[in-house]
C-alpha cells in the first residue's frame, strides 16, 4: 500500500510547506503563507500592502483572481526521495467578516500564527477551491480530480516525519536494521562501517521507504505496514515489537515492492 496520488497533493497542500503563488497575466510568483481548511480549500494569509495583495485585486467586474499555487515538497533528509510538487489552479476571493473568522480558525489548525490576530488590518485571507490540481512527480505529471483531492486525506506523519527519522536513526539503528534485513529475506548483520546499514528516508500512513545497501550500490525498498497508521502514537504502538526486539507475527510489516537502484 502506497499514498494515492490525491493524497501526496492533499499532503503537500496542507499548509505546512513553503509555497510560491503564480497569479495570472501579473509578475511573480509570489511566496506566500497558505493553509487548507477541513475540505482541502486553499487559504491565504497576505499582507495588505504587499506585492501580492495587489495582484490579487480582481478586475472590474470580476469576483475573484486566477492563480497557481505551487508546492515542492521538501525531504526530510539528504537522499531521501522527495514525494513530487503539486499544482493547484482556482479562483481565489477575498474573505470578510465572519467567513474570515471562520477561515482563520482553519489557518490555525494547521499554520498557528500571531498574524491571524490581524487579520481585517494588517492582514488579508484569501480563499479558493482548487478547480485543477496537478502532482509533478518522477518526471510525470499526473491529473487529479477535483472530488478525489477533496476527499483524501492528508498523511498524519507528514509533519512530524523528519523528527520521527531522526529519532529512529539516533536512538533505534541497530534494531531497525536488524529488522529490516529480516523483512528482505537478508541475515547478514549490518554494518556500520562500509555504510552498508540500511536506512529509513521516508515514512508515511501506509509504510516506510528504506535505503540500503554499499554506497555504490545503493537501492531502495519499501515496507508496507499491515494497516494505515491513524497517528504518532498509533505508529509508536505499531512499531514497539521491532524496537523492543521481539518478534511478534501479528505485528509484522510486510515488504511489498522494491524499487529501482538508488
Amino acid at each position: 500500500m502506497q499514498p494515492s496520488p490525491a493524497e501526496v497533493a492533499r499532503t503537500l497542500a496542507t499548509g505546512r510547506l513553503p509555497g510560491a503563488a503564480h497569479v495570472a497575466y501579473r509578475p511573480g510568483p509570489h511566496e506566500v503563507r497558505h493553509a487548507t481548511d477541513p475540505v482541502g480549500r486553499v487559504l491565504l494569509l497576505v499582507p495588505v500592502v504587499s506585492d501580492l495583495a495587489a495582484a490579487l485585486r480582481p478586475a472590474p467586474g470580476m469576483p475573484g483572481t486566477a492563480l497557481v499555487l505551487d508546492v515542492p515538497d521538501l525531504p526530510p533528509a539528504a537522499g531521501a526521495p522527495a514525494l513530487g510538487r503539486v499544482w493547484a489552479s482556482g479562483w481565489a476571493e477575498a474573505l470578510a467578516g465572519a467567513e474570515a473568522r471562520r477561515a482563520a480558525l482553519d489557518f490555525a489548525e494547521v499554520n498557528p500564527t500571531g498574524d491571524l490576530l490581524d487579520v481585517g488590518r494588517l492582514f488579508r485571507l484569501y480563499r479558493f477551491e482548487p478547480a485543477e490540481i496537478r502532482l509533478e512527480r518522477g518526471g510525470e505529471m499526473l491529473d487529479i480530480e477535483p472530488a478525489e483531492y477533496a476527499a483524501a486525506e492528508p498523511d498524519p506523519l507528514h509533519p512530524v516525519e523528519r523528527e520521527l527519522l531522526a529519532d529512529l536513526a539516533d536512538h533505534h539503528q541497530p534494531e531497525v536494521a536488524r529488522f529490516v534485513l529480516r523483512q528482505l529475506g537478508r541475515s547478514a548483520e549490518p554494518s556500520t562501517l562500509d555504510g552498508s546499514a540500511p536506512r529509513i528516508v521516508r515514512l508515511d500512513r501506509y509504510g516506510l521507504v528504506v535505503d540500503l545497501g554499499r554506497p555504490d550500490a545503493r537501492c531502495r525498498a519499501r515496507l508496507a505496514f499491515p494497516r494505515p497508521v491513524r497517528d504518532q502514537a498509533d505508529l509508536a504502538t505499531l512499531l514497539h515489537p521491532v524496537l523492543c526486539r521481539r518478534r511478534d507475527p501479528a505485528d509484522r510489516l510486510d515488504p511489498v515492492e522494491r524499487l529501482d537502484p538508488a
